[in-house]
């Protein structure tokens, strides 16, 4: 079995986003193609309720998805469409900006602890002036699946874990997502399958990790990206937990401003100028 390894690791860097919320920027806007077809992850947490109770109040969205995962909290998240969904622990929003969407994510909490993720995955040019959508996906769910005491909660896609088909809540998108939840058993090692030529991406948010067969090494915080070819083989401590997220690469030009993701700089100036017109939400003609 060839077995993919680490070609390049980097740490999370402290940023801020919204109307201050804190969180850790573990990729994003920086050399974009290596990590299609995602755009950016962001890694939130802290029990100070000044770290995130300013939320992210109502702003715009054009070209890609934003998958919110939430650890621990309750986020309310609301668009222009009517769509209002109250997150708590252990749910995932799924939200498809394509042409154009403005929401907002508040915190519906003024004490304890909220922790997550909100990742973007970018659309194809195809399909980045199609209608908005968006879906909350419950805890329960979200298959969660069990084998020889690892925990693996697939949030979207398929894989192979051994002779076990693991199926997500989400799937069927053209980008071909792989997102995974995955608590590994102390010291056990596990393969899971990647189709060739997808990116695999590692992000270690608990304890540490070994991974390929050269066993590179990752703490609390750090991303790897995979070389492009094998399944993923990863060996946890004592308490691992971790992302793998895996998708087909969509080979486009990525032009981005802020919250507006598209192909070329002559896009970014049309949603720019719709937003400012009022007209970011419309239907194309």
């Amino acid at each position: 079995m060839k077995i993919r390894e680490v070609t390049n690791t980097n740490t999370g860097r402290p940023t801020s986003d919204g109307a201050g919320v804190k969180l850790t920027r573990v990729f994003g806007g920086h050399q974009p193609q290596q990590y299609d077809p995602f755009l950016l992850l962001d890694a939130f947490g802290s029990d100070e309720a000044a770290d995130y109770i300013a939320g992210f109040p109502p702003h715009p969205h054009r070209g890609f998805e934003t998958v919110t995962y939430m650890l621990e909290g309750r986020m309310l998240h609301e668009d222009h469409l009517g769509n209002k969904g109250l997150l708590n622990n252990g749910d995932v929003q799924w939200m498809t900006a394509a042409r154009g969407i403005i929401h907002s994510e508040m915190p519906q909490q003024i004490s304890g602890r909220m922790s997550g993720f909100q990742l973007w995955v970018n659309l194809p040019a195809a399909e980045k002036m199609k209608d908005p959508h968006y879906r909350d996906i419950a805890a329960e769910n979200i298959p969660v699946e069990t084998i020889d005491g690892t925990t693996y909660k697939v949030i979207a896609g398929k894989t192979h874990i051994g002779d076990k088909e693991i199926t997500g809540a989400v799937i069927g998108l053209s980008t071909n997502p792989l997102y995974l939840d995955v608590h590994v058993a102390p010291q056990q090692q596990v393969d899971i399958a990647v189709p060739d030529g997808h990116t695999a991406l590692i992000y270690v948010y608990q304890d540490n990790a070994e991974v390929g067969d050269d066993k590179t090494t990752l703490n609390t915080g750090q991303l790897a990206v995979l070389s492009k070819e094998g399944s993923v083989r990863v060996r946890g401590n004592n308490a691992t937990r971790l992302l793998l997220l895996a998708g087909k690469p969509i080979n486009e030009p990525i032009a981005q401003y802020g919250p507006f993701v598209m192909n070329t700089s002559q896009e970014i100036e049309q949603a720019i100028q719709d937003y400012r017109d009022g007209n970011l939400t419309e239907a194309v003609a």
